[in-house]
């Protein structure tokens, strides 16, 4: 990659990692608060509380994409993090759970994802893009891995109040390093609107949009699963799961580069692609039937990483190929609003699963979703990928 394109996929891999630190640091502690505000004791407002952020992304995904192709990437990605940051502090400010849903509701109508992806894609090669997307990618991993270790210390230091403050100013010095350190992405394409039909029914986008929903429906099924599995069978406490998870992401950076090299350079893209998916569907298997300790569930987990981690990087970078040059930000809110959705499904229909059948059931169904995301991988398309620069 050229000094440019790493200067800016450092930055918007740091950018989006400030935006999810921010929000990966109230899950692991926000249950243990929420009886402590006015109405807190209901466990289906805290969930609202948890999930609402979900839900305003999934709307808002799409226009901010469609948005940032007519008036440009930038302007909309500071509108977002102005609007994630104001969420942030009324967050801070409340004294009820319904302030608190008032504040996750504003978070999320702050959703960048769409217009940051689109921008890397624009300062970026298409030789080198799966790189850039594989930063990102990776820092979300990173950065969730950190969130575990730092939430609770934060938490009895800052208490809950500041870690929403915390979120709101990193959120704005998200906004800070845009402005430095990212390049000003060449002028929009000029050109035809592509309908947004179009973009919806593209066999091949809507291909990869099935991916993404799958892809996080089974990350945020893993995760109903995956820490009570801990206590039971791997007689692990809930505050030392991080020793499990940590490792688990780090280790499978090491496996990301050279998978990441095999698909660019190698001519490999679809290989690698296909492999990345079957690992997850294997996942399902391995902890149903060999996940009965600390250390095999750590493994599946480890594998798990390695799959996700390589279609986090992939699929953006596809998406950006396979869509028309002046509807790339439009292409990419389809995708990152069929993402929120499979965060969402992940978790409600893996927590009603596992209420009534069980972990097995969680299994089952994500092995399922992930046999037919194999199906459609295995015969898909891929673009021709360009080599001049």
């Amino acid at each position: 990659m050229s000094r440019a394109e790493r200067r800016a996929g450092a930055a918007l891999a740091a950018i989006f990692g400030l935006r999810m630190l921010g929000l990966f640091l109230i899950l692991p502690v926000f249950a243990v608060f929420a009886p402590t505000l006015a109405g807190g004791d209901d466990r289906s407002l805290v969930g609202l509380a948890l999930g609402a952020y979900g839900l305003t992304q999934a709307v808002f995904q799409i226009p901010y994409g469609i948005a940032s192709d007519r008036w440009g990437r930038k302007p909309v990605i500071v509108a977002g993090l102005l609007l994630f940051a104001a969420g942030s502090f009324v967050a801070a400010l409340a004294d009820n759970i319904y302030w608190v849903i008032a504040g996750r509701v504003i978070q999320g109508a702050g959703a960048i994802s769409a217009a940051v992806t689109a921008l890397a894609a624009d300062l970026t090669r298409e030789q080198h893009r799966t790189k850039v997307m594989a930063m990102i990618g990776s820092t979300i991993g990173l950065v969730f891995a950190i969130s575990l270790v730092l939430a609770p210390v934060l938490y009895a230091v800052i208490g809950m109040s500041g870690i929403f403050t915390l979120t709101g100013i990193l959120a704005l010095g998200a906004i800070a390093l845009l402005s430095r350190a990212v390049p000003s992405p060449p002028p929009a394409m000029a050109g035809r609107r592509v309908p947004f039909a179009a973009i919806l029914l593209h066999p091949q986008l809507a291909r990869m949009n099935f991916g993404v929903l799958a892809l996080h429906v089974m990350q945020t099924a893993l995760w109903v699963v995956v820490p009570p599995l801990l206590v039971s069978a791997g007689g692990l406490p809930v505050g030392e799961h991080w020793k499990i998870y940590l490792p688990a992401v780090l280790a499978s950076f090491a496996v990301l580069v050279p998978a990441i090299l095999a698909a660019e350079r190698g001519g490999l893209m679809k290989p690698v692609f296909v492999t990345a998916v079957f690992l997850l569907v294997t996942v399902q298997g391995g902890l149903a039937w060999f996940g009965t300790g600390k250390y095999a569930i750590g493994f599946w987990l480890l594998v798990f990483f390695v799959g996700f981690n390589v279609l986090e990087a992939m699929q953006p970078s596809l998406i950006s190929r396979l869509a028309p040059g002046e509807a790339k930000g439009t292409a990419l809110g389809v995708y990152n609003t069929t993402q929120s959705i499979g965060l969402f499904l992940g978790g409600a229909l893996g927590g009603w699963l596992l209420q009534h059948f069980g972990a097995g059931a969680v299994q089952g169904f994500c092995a399922a979703i992930g046999v037919v995301w194999l199906v459609l991988a295995a015969t898909m398309t891929l673009p021709v990928r360009k080599t001049s620069s």
